[in-house]
C-alpha cells in the first residue's frame, strides 16, 4: 500500500468543555421533561379516573415521549457545540 495517497491523520480532540455543557443542560431538562411526564400521567389518571395500572400505562407512554425529547435535544446540542475539534 502506498502510503503517498494516505494523509496524515491527526487524532480529534475531545471539546470538554462543549460535553459538559451539553451533559448539563440535558441532565436539566431531562429532570423537567419526566418530572412533567409522571406529573402529567398522575393528573390524567386521577381526572378520567384510571387507576393505577391506567397511570402506570400512562407513565411509560410519557416517559418514551421524553426519552424521544431528550435524544432530539442531545442530537441538536451536538450540532450547536460539537463534541471533537476537527
Amino acid at each position: 500500500m502506498d502510503s503517498s495517497n494516505n494523509p496524515i491523520q491527526r487524532p480529534r480532540r475531545i471539546l470538554w468543555l462543549n460535553v459538559l455543557t451539553v451533559v448539563s443542560a440535558a441532565i436539566l431538562i431531562s429532570a423537567e421533561v419526566f418530572g412533567a411526564a409522571f406529573a402529567g400521567s398522575w393528573a390524567i389518571a386521577s381526572l378520567f379516573a384510571l387507576g393505577t395500572f391506567g397511570a402506570r400505562i400512562l407513565d411509560g407512554f410519557f416517559v418514551l415521549c421524553g426519552i424521544i425529547v431528550m435524544v432530539q435535544f442531545v442530537r441538536a446540542a451536538r450540532r450547536v457545540e460539537p463534541f471533537r475539534a476537527g
